[in-house]
């Protein structure tokens, strides 16, 4: 079948890569069921059925909804046709874990609904584009809105490497495997990661200039609230920890 770009369809074929996405899913939890974003062709959905005793498959393209059930006679497979950015998780039993190949143009969306998902699952497995799986995991040195709010919601762990080679028709980039175990508590409260968040409106600029500009403050009382956060006049969005702001939120009374 032919593959919508407009749905950012890539086919991951790879049997080894499929089962170990599969297997990670499962360590850990309870195995009850796994709900799969975006089943595509199924060749997810197969690894999954192996190791599941239910899986629950959301598909937006009604074509291959239509199809996948076919290709599993027998199996306690449900598919549901439906944007997941729209699909209701409380209508999935709990316990269950989740695992995706996701499309990398909704790639934020769909982990903040995840991790934000009440009942929450055990374990959410991904496969997503490397570089943004990276900067969730910080293995550099900087932060982002994204990587805070995983890490607040979540312990975030990386798996392996996939190669674009593997995928049909080939992405332009390559893709990384990446678990999250939700945390049964927020680290920090919603109120400071929207306040991070306003704050990284300029983030190649010193955070002294993203407060001025977010919090509607002068240049003065930013670099007061810097010195009594014991942070660098010349620090920069990226290199806040989370406490650094939960500690920059009490001091601007957002929390």
């Amino acid at each position: 079948m032919k593959n919508k770009k407009s749905l950012g369809q890539h086919w991951l074929k790879d049997r080894f890569i499929l089962d170990e996405i599969a297997a990670l899913s499962a360590e850990g939890t309870t195995q009850a069921r796994c709900l799969e974003i975006g089943p595509g062709l199924g060749t997810l959905t197969s690894a999954l059925l192996r190791v599941y005793p239910e899986v629950i498959s959301v598909e937006f393209d009604a074509d291959l909804a239509r199809k996948l059930p076919a290709s599993f006679p027998g199996k306690n497979l449900t598919v549901i046709t439906a944007d997941f950015l729209t699909f209701d998780l409380s209508t999935v039993p709990a316990p269950y874990s989740v695992a995706a190949n996701i499309p990398y143009y909704i790639t934020s969306p769909i982990i903040e609904k995840l991790l934000l998902a009440d009942p929450k699952p055990e374990k959410i497995t991904l496969l997503i584009q490397k570089e943004v799986a990276d900067r969730i995991a910080k293995s550099g040195t900087k932060n982002s809105p994204l990587a805070l709010f995983c890490e607040n919601y979540a312990t975030v762990t990386l798996g392996d490497l996939v190669e674009r080679s593997l995928f049909t028709p080939p992405p332009e980039i390559d893709s990384e495997i990446i678990s999250f175990v939700p945390r049964a508590t927020p680290l920090v409260e919603p109120e400071i990661l929207a306040f991070a968040r306003r704050a990284f409106q300029m983030p190649r600029k010193k955070l002294t200039a993203n407060l001025v500009r977010s919090e509607a403050i002068s240049r003065e009382k930013a670099l007061e609230w810097l010195q009594t956060a014991n942070l660098s006049p010349n620090a920069r969005p990226e290199d806040l920890s989370l406490d650094d702001w939960k500690t920059l939120a009490i001091l601007a009374k957002k929390f």
